[in-house]
C-alpha cells in the first residue's frame, strides 16, 4: 500500500455556469491563475452508501455536518493503477478531506475482508467510517472532465467540470467513462477552493457574469433523478 496520504481543509464554493459564462470566466483568469500541468482530465468518483442510501438522504437534508466516502480514479483504472479512497466531511461550510492512495484490489480487501488501508490516523478514520455504516456498497458513479487552475504563490484553487455525468449500473472504475448528463449540454460546474475569502478580482468577475453560488451535489442530483425516473438500482 502506498503511504501517500493527503489531508485537506478548505472552503469549497460551487456555481453552475452556462457555456457562455464558462468561456467568459476562463478568459478572466488570464493574469491571475494558471491551468495545471494535466490540462483537462477525466475523473471518475465511485460513491459508497448504505442499502437504504442513508448517506445521500442525510446530505440532501443540508445538515450542518455531513460526510461521504468515495473512490476516485483519473481516467480508467486497472487493478494495479493508483486510485484514491477519500473520506470527505463538511461542517458549517468548511470541508475536510482525508484520502489515501491505494489500488482496486486493496480496496476490495478493505471492504470484503475488513482489512486496514495504511495504518495511522487517516486509516483509523476511514476504517471507523466503514465499520460505523457497516453495509457500504458502490451506489453511484460520477464522471466529469475537469480543468484545474491554481494561483501562483497563493492558496486559491479553481476547477471547472465539463460534461458532468453519472450512472447507476456498471459501478466500477474500469469499464468506461460513459454516463448520463447531469446538466444541459455545455453547462459546467465551477468549484472555488480557498482557505480564506475570495479575491476581489474573482468576486467582481462572478458578479459581472451573474454567476451565483449553488449547493449543487453531483451524487445528490443523480439520486434525485433516479427517484424521479425509477427505483434505485443496486
Amino acid at each position: 500500500m502506498s503511504e501517500l496520504i493527503t489531508v485537506m481543509q478548505r472552503y469549497e464554493l460551487k456555481y453552475l455556469l452556462t457555456a457562455e459564462q464558462t468561456e467568459l470566466l476562463i478568459g478572466r483568469l488570464n493574469g491571475h491563475m494558471q491551468l495545471d500541468q494535466y490540462g483537462r482530465t477525466s475523473i471518475a468518483s465511485l460513491y459508497y452508501d448504505t442499502p437504504d442510501h442513508r448517506l445521500i438522504r442525510q446530505s440532501l437534508e443540508k445538515p450542518p455536518f455531513k460526510e461521504k466516502m468515495r473512490l476516485r480514479s483519473y481516467g480508467l483504472a486497472t487493478q494495479d493503477s493508483p486510485v484514491y479512497l477519500e473520506l470527505k466531511r463538511k461542517a458549517y461550510g468548511l470541508v475536510y478531506k482525508r484520502r489515501v492512495q491505494t489500488t482496486l484490489s486493496q480496496v476490495d480487501q478493505f471492504f470484503a475482508q475488513h482489512s486496514s488501508i495504511s495504518g495511522g490516523q487517516i486509516d483509523r478514520e476511514i476504517t471507523y467510517f466503514r465499520d460505523y455504516y457497516t453495509e457500504l456498497d458502490p451506489a453511484c458513479l460520477i464522471i466529469y472532465d475537469r480543468e484545474a487552475y491554481y494561483e501562483p504563490n497563493g492558496d486559491l484553487r479553481l476547477t471547472i467540470d465539463f460534461n458532468p455525468r453519472y450512472r447507476m449500473e456498471e459501478l466500477n472504475l474500469t469499464t468506461s467513462m460513459e454516463g448520463q448528463l447531469l446538466l444541459p449540454e455545455g453547462h459546467t460546474i465551477l468549484e472555488v477552493k480557498v482557505q480564506n475569502a475570495l479575491p476581489l478580482w474573482l468576486s467582481a468577475a462572478l458578479a459581472e457574469y451573474r454567476v451565483y453560488k449553488n449547493n449543487f451535489s453531483k451524487y445528490g442530483e443523480a439520486y434525485k433523478r433516479q427517484l424521479k425516473y425509477g427505483a434505485m438500482k443496486r
